[in-house]
């Protein structure tokens, strides 16, 4: 989402005459016209990326006039990516003062969105698109709430309403060839992936997308017109990122290791991620030192005794798509996707990734009262998304962090733990065009490390909660489908149902980077797929020691 204010600012600011030269006697201006210049000094700031300065301007008007609506929305779209939940606050603020404005109203539902908060998201969305029907960004965000929401049949229409005011809108064309994949339909993805390439609309995006939408045995037309975009001199760095990335993808798949590697290394290089590693190992530490034994044992009676959460976790890439999609076939199970819930819940009560030793004296006590109440808030957000299911599955991949939470939470609720060969698990993370949040993947060496920071970690917790946590071995699944499939179902404690074995007939949109996968049958040419790349990858199988091929 942009940080940009309205576009109703730019007349706001033209409605008052710019500040002249004033003679001696001439009245000071008034507070509207001095909080209007500043507000006008914080946006600029705000666009050159000087944050904290523009955060102090907005402070100085709202200390003046507390309930300013576009101070309170200039300071919510600062805090969106750094603290959401305040971004919220300011952002609700905002609408209270001013609900007539669709700007602070589409804001407010992207920032629920970006929070996967669906129903406020989506209803700050269409208040925006009633109070101007036409606002194009808004029907974008509500089909991409839809999208995310499970919902893409409903997204398709307002994909098509944008559409027809602005065919050349990047957000409208990505967006709608999006949910049509997403709902299986890719051929008709695909025409509207190759008209936004011929008419170089969002091209970077498109050819990423496009390549995506199935796996190439022969050379596509479109290899050729990506390797002549990669050669154009004044190329910015996200768009050879996307370039680079799909180039690799579509090499892999012909059998072009040492070409696609090369193009998934240049890829990783323009995005220039950055990981600091050491301080994500004193962040393991300190979680190991807070979840001890003693600590959980003390806690065993907290939270809800539902049944109702399935969190399915792990590393990305590690089939934790496919054993939600499994699950979910089954007529009494929900596949939720990936939620950021559980997240929210542990920053409200100081559980952050922020490096610590002190960690047990950074987060608010874990009273009884205090687990059920998340608990319950959790269970409702649930329930909101399938009222009646008897299983809802989470299957947000970082929640392995937060295994001592869970169990906290939900010391009934199931937890199924992905796992993959080493080496295989983070070559496919390697391949993907994962965003900042996944900056672990900068390197070979450093996904390697990451990786061992994991596995540390889920080793703690299956010390702490000993028989609670299903692995579920993604080569183990490949080789023997039904067995494995049963032994899922079994652990849900639900009845066996055969749908669970035609999982890639399931109806409904999948929003992940396996979406393509997962329509098809069980196969097994990931299984090793690494040794392909072998010379080309020591870095990574040096760095995972003696995890590699674990």
């Amino acid at each position: 989402m942009s940080n940009r204010l309205p576009p109703a600012w730019s007349k706001h600011i033209k409605s008052r005459p710019a500040p002249k030269v004033q003679p001696p006697k001439a009245k000071p201006p008034s507070r509207a016209q001095a909080d209007d210049a500043l507000l006008k000094q914080a946006y600029g700031l705000q666009q050159a990326k000087r944050l904290a300065e523009a955060e102090e301007l907005c402070r100085r008007v709202l200390e003046r006039t507390p309930n300013h609506p576009l101070a309170s929305y200039i300071m919510g779209t600062l805090f969106i990516g750094l603290d959401d939940e305040m971004a919220l606050r300011y952002l609700a603020r905002a609408v209270g003062e001013e609900p007539q404005n669709p700007y602070y109203h589409l804001s407010l539902g992207e920032t629920y969105l970006k929070v996967s908060e669906y129903s406020p998201a989506i209803r700050h969305i269409q208040q925006a698109l009633k109070l101007k029907p036409d606002l194009l960004e808004a029907l974008c965000a509500l089909g991409r709430a839809y999208v995310e929401f499970d919902k893409a049949d409903m997204a398709v229409p307002v994909y098509e309403k944008a559409l027809k005011i602005n065919r050349d809108h990047p957000r409208v064309r990505t967006g709608l060839a999006s949910a049509l994949t997403g709902l299986g339909r890719v051929d008709e993805a695909e025409v509207y992936l190759k008209e936004a390439i011929e008419r170089r609309i969002a091209m970077p995006a498109a050819y990423n997308e496009l390549v995506h939408t199935r796996k190439f045995t022969e050379e596509p037309a479109e290899l050729k017109s990506i390797l002549r975009e990669l050669g154009y001199p004044k190329l910015d760095p996200d768009s050879a990122m996307r370039l680079h990335h799909a180039a690799g993808k579509v090499l892999n798949d012909l059998g072009r290791y040492e070409d696609a590697i090369d193009h998934f290394k240049k890829g990783k290089q323009a995005a220039g991620y950055k990981f600091d590693l050491e301080a994500y190992r004193r962040w393991v530490d300190s979680t190991i030192e807070l979840f001890n034994p003693d600590m959980v044992a003390a806690k065993a009676g907290h939270g809800s005794p539902s049944e109702v959460p399935v969190f399915v976790l792990g590393m990305p890439r590690s089939g934790t798509t496919l054993t939600e999609q499994i699950c979910a076939s089954h007529p009494d199970v929900h596949g939720a996707g990936e939620l950021s819930k559980l997240r929210r819940a542990a920053n409200a009560i100081g559980l952050t990734k922020v490096p610590s030793r002190a960690l047990a004296q950074s987060i608010v006590p874990i009273t009884p009262d205090m687990s059920k109440r998340l608990a319950e808030e959790h269970l409702s957000y649930l329930r909101e998304r399938a009222p009646t299911a008897l299983r809802v599955v989470d299957k947000m991949p970082q929640n392995f962090e937060l295994i001592g939470l869970i169990g906290l939470l939900f010391p009934d609720a199931r937890i199924i733990h992905c796992r993959r060969d080493a080496i295989d698990n983070c070559l496919s993370c390697f391949f993907q065009n994962f965003s900042k949040g996944h900056s672990y993947i900068a390197d070979l060496q450093t996904l390697g490390l990451y990786y061992r920071e994991y596995d540390r970690l889920m080793r703690h917790w299956d010390k702490v909660f000993p028989g609670r946590i299903f692995e579920s071995r993604y080569e183990t699944l490949v080789a023997d489908q039904e067995a494995q499939s049963r032994r899922l179902i079994d652990y849900l404690g639900l009845p066996w149902d055969d749908a669970c074995l035609r999982f890639f007939d399931k109806e409904g949109s999948v929003n992940t980077a396996s979406r393509w996968q997962v329509r098809q049958p069980i196969y097994s040419s990931s299984v090793k797929r690494w040794k392909n790349y072998e010379s080309a990858i020591q870095p990574l199988i040096q760095s995972l020691g003696d995890l590699a091929g674990a």
